[in-house]
């Protein structure tokens, strides 16, 4: 397989890098919540980022058809022949099995198990329902909560434990608005290429409101994080209040009129600041135990 000269950036965005970031990220923060060993933390980050990486590359292969019907997608790798599908297949395997690997050796069965799971649910599950249904963002949720619980278990924390449960249920609220505030700038390329979009039930300006209800499901969710006692520490459970009432105060914006793509963009990257700033202040537990 030649990864060299151009073709390094066409299998780079195969593996879609900021989101699988975003994943080994939120990892990281359920193993520091659980306070595992700081020299496995980096081991278990990989795992988790390759993982991801060939779970993107199976989905982007699954989709490749689907992808060259719109203009947002039709750049990437597979449907701009920049990568072929036969070898954008064995790419996507060789990062499982490797990532498999990794997870296996710097965690534990059970977090090789959920991180399995993921990649399964993800391709198996929720590609499949995009097709079918305007609201496989419910099942596909799943997706982003569960790398938490791979980093948790990998510290050695209970599969059940009350704490996880709450963390993973903020991350699983967090990927519904976050989806819908995508569609409302792009629900028109989807219900083009043939798939079901809420955008073709709902007008804009009614799934702003429902958006604007779950981002302030998000933000209670996030205190629920620190009412449980997964943080330990006044100032992190003070960050995250403030974290709830930035998330609010950011979605009220879709609430002032005519909804527009600016509009929908800045509570857009709102929502992902929020996500990025919880990470940072769970992670920062850590250091306040000290």
């Amino acid at each position: 397989m030649n990864m060299g000269g151009k073709n390094i950036a066409a299998y780079a965005g195969l593996c879609r890098m900021r989101i699988s970031l975003f994943s080994a990220c939120s990892a990281g923060a359920g193993f520091l919540l659980i306070r595992g060993p700081a020299w496995r933390l980096a081991g278990v980050m990989m795992a988790v980022f390759v993982l991801a990486c060939g779970a993107s590359a199976l989905n982007q292969h699954s989709e490749r058809a689907t992808d060259a019907r719109m203009p947002r997608t039709r750049s990437r790798p597979l449907p701009s022949g920049r990568i072929g599908s036969r070898r954008a297949l064995l790419f996507a395997v060789m990062l499982l099995v490797a990532g498999c690997v990794l997870l296996a050796a710097e965690g534990n069965i059970y977090a090789l198990s959920l991180g399995a799971f993921t990649v399964v649910w993800y391709n198996g599950v929720y590609t499949p329902l995009k097709k079918r249904t305007a609201f496989a963002v419910f099942p596909g949720g799943l997706v982003g909560a569960v790398p938490p619980a791979v980093g948790w278990t990998a510290a050695g924390g209970g599969l059940f434990d009350p704490g996880l449960l709450f963390l993973c249920f903020f991350f699983f609220m967090w990927q519904v608005p976050h989806f819908w505030l995508f569609l409302l700038n792009y629900g028109e390329e989807y219900e083009r290429a043939g798939l079901p979009a809420l955008t073709s039930i709902f007008a804009k300006e009614q799934i702003a409101r429902i958006s604007f209800v779950w981002i302030s499901s998000v933000a209670v969710s996030c205190i629920f994080i620190g009412a449980c006692g997964v943080t330990k520490s006044l100032p992190v459970g003070v960050s995250l209040v403030a974290v709830s009432v930035w998330l609010i105060w950011n979605g009220a914006r879709l609430l002032h009129g005519k909804v527009k793509k600016s509009c929908c963009s800045f509570a857009f990257r709102g929502m992902n600041a929020g996500m990025v700033l919880v990470m940072i202040v769970l992670a920062a537990d850590r250091l306040f135990q000290f």
